[in-house]
């Protein structure tokens, strides 16, 4: 007869006292899947469609036309089968839009940031990074095995009293342009300037600016007249201005030979779907041949900023501070049930009491859109008060 084991331990019980603890602070979170057409929400200014271009019958159609001609998936990693001509076409037209010699796709911009970092830093090197940058720069610094110095937001000084300690190899300083939670902009310009005078390499994430920063929508890098600097590397991703999903590297030549000799998140992951590819190609080329989006979509973004009481915004993102994880919560909620669909940041997205409503503006509203806003945020603040 067989002993009988006793019942093991539950190496998991842990999750559900983490689970609760989050629940009481206001930080639980939930997947909730949307469906191809919400009747509830009329307005929608959560999602990251700045330019409005994910459900334009041309980028769709570019879309289509490329799962037509290459199938479903990329097939393989991008040095395998996962290169086609549509990727080719996408990196040569996203470089020369944002101004720089050469690009280079990846899966997602999370993997762009992961390789991009990963492959330019290393032990023995100094990476110098603003405190509000992305998680996926964050993680990439960790993963660099570099030495990481964080410093305070938007501080050039801080930048440049790091790069001028020399017990490293070398430097590289990494920025968004434009922070995704408070909508500010880097100043790029006196960080490159600080990164010339070390030596240092300026990496810049363009995720929020593509599309809508500058005049044609080219970006922070370009704007400032940093795009094709021989120490300017640029990072972007294809899911925000240019409704598809993807993310590439932008930079010298030399750059982008290294990246796939060395990026993991390149030469270890499957290649960017077609479908994808060819969305976010008609995308661009929309952008190019309407280059008034960028303006529109700012122009947008100001007028949300001035109904919700929130700072000037430098691209497309409105941040409205409120302070507690409840109240934010709540404040969506109220706009929801207005039909508008409203961005809920909280810790540890953002820092501890600064939980807030974060609005993506789009060149598409109308006056309508912007009309239905004011009414729901009015209808929250309402709430709050009573």
């Amino acid at each position: 007869m067989h002993e009988r084991l006793s019942a093991p331990p539950a190496p998991l019980a842990w999750l559900d006292a983490n689970a609760q603890a989050r629940r009481i602070a206001g930080l639980r979170r939930s997947v909730l899947p949307r469906p191809a057409v919400d009747h509830r929400i009329r307005l929608d200014l959560a999602g990251n469609d700045y330019l409005g271009l994910a459900r334009h019958p041309d980028v769709i159609e570019a879309g289509v036309a490329a799962l037509r001609a290459w199938g479903a998936g990329s097939t393989g990693s991008r040095l395998v089968s996962g290169t086609t001509e549509l990727h080719a076409e996408l990196e040569a037209e996203l470089a020369a839009h944002c101004g720089f010699a050469a690009g280079l796709v990846f899966a997602s911009g999370y993997a762009a940031n992961l390789g991009a970092l990963t492959a330019l830093a290393s032990a023995g090197d100094l990476v110098v990074s603003d405190e509000h940058n992305h998680a996926s720069i964050v993680d990439a610094c960790r993963l660099s095995r570099a030495e990481v110095a964080v410093v305070p937001h938007l501080d050039v000084t801080a930048v440049d009293a790091a790069l001028a300690r020399r017990s490293y190899r070398r430097a590289l300083v990494v920025t968004d342009s434009v922070f995704s939670a408070d909508g500010d902009l880097a100043q790029l310009a006196e960080l490159h300037a600080a990164t010339r005078r070390h030596g240092a390499v300026l990496l810049v994430d363009e995720a929020h600016a593509l599309g809508v920063v500058g005049t044609r929508g080219e970006g922070a890098a370009a704007a400032a007249g940093l795009a094709g600097e021989p120490d300017v590397v640029a990072t972007v991703t294809l899911s925000k201005s240019l409704g598809s999903q993807g993310g590439a590297v932008l930079g010298p030549i030399e750059v982008r030979d290294h990246l796939i000799d060395t990026a993991r998140t390149f030469i270890f992951d499957t290649g960017l779907a077609p479908a994808a590819a060819g969305a976010a190609l008609g995308a661009l080329r929309l952008l190019v041949a309407t280059p008034a989006l960028a303006a529109r979509a700012r122009a947008r973004a100001g007028e949300l900023a001035r109904i919700a009481d929130a700072p000037a915004p430098a691209a497309a993102v409105v941040s409205v501070v409120l302070g507690e994880p409840e109240r934010a919560v709540a404040a969506a909620e109220t706009c929801r049930e207005h039909g508008v669909a409203v961005g809920c940041f909280r810790p540890p997205t953002v820092p501890p009491g600064t939980s807030r409503l974060r609005l993506s503006a789009r060149a598409d509203l109308t006056d309508d859109d912007v009309a239905l806003f004011a009414t729901a945020l009015s209808a929250a603040r309402a709430a709050q008060r009573t």
